[in-house]
């Protein structure tokens, strides 16, 4: 296989308003698509656990032709089952984003009211800093933001 990217993350939320607080008005991503889809259209029904009536997806990115883009989907209306993974469990348990200053995304996130996956102090490192941590969305999905250094 030849790839260039990740091209996008797809999460399934159960409201989306309280996802797109947490993902535009806190993080910052940037709304590139806004609207209501098919899902039976393209044959697609398969892939889901039930049959779904409606879906609103919304395309979220950190800035202009920045990859992966963020891909939210609701079912309006509908009720959804299923739990968030833990990191032990099996399937995708987490997504990482590498920015410039963890610590201080870290405070400024903690000032807006993210919930930390886990206390503070878990997330500083041997020489005193935070290259890591964890914040849980509002579905309780774990978000991991890094320095990109790979040293815990």
């Amino acid at each position: 296989m030849e790839a260039s990217a990740v091209s996008h993350i797809a999460i399934c939320t159960r409201d989306m308003d309280r996802a797109l607080h947490f993902y535009r008005d806190l993080l910052g991503m940037e709304v590139i698509f806004d609207g209501f889809t098919d899902p039976t259209e393209g044959g697609r029904l398969h892939n889901y656990e039930r049959a779904r009536q409606s879906r609103r997806r919304v395309s979220l990115r950190f800035g202009p032709g920045k990859k992966p883009t963020l891909t939210l989907t609701s079912h309006p209306g509908e009720t959804l089952s299923g739990a968030p993974l833990k990191l032990d469990q099996m399937g995708i348990t987490h997504f990482s984003f590498t920015v410039p200053d963890p610590e201080a995304l870290m405070e400024d996130l903690v000032a807006k009211g993210a919930q930390l996956g886990g206390p503070r102090a878990s997330f500083v490192n041997a020489a005193g800093r935070v290259r890591s941590f964890y914040v849980y969305d509002p579905d309780g999905i774990i978000i991991q933001f890094d320095s990109g250094l790979n040293e815990g």
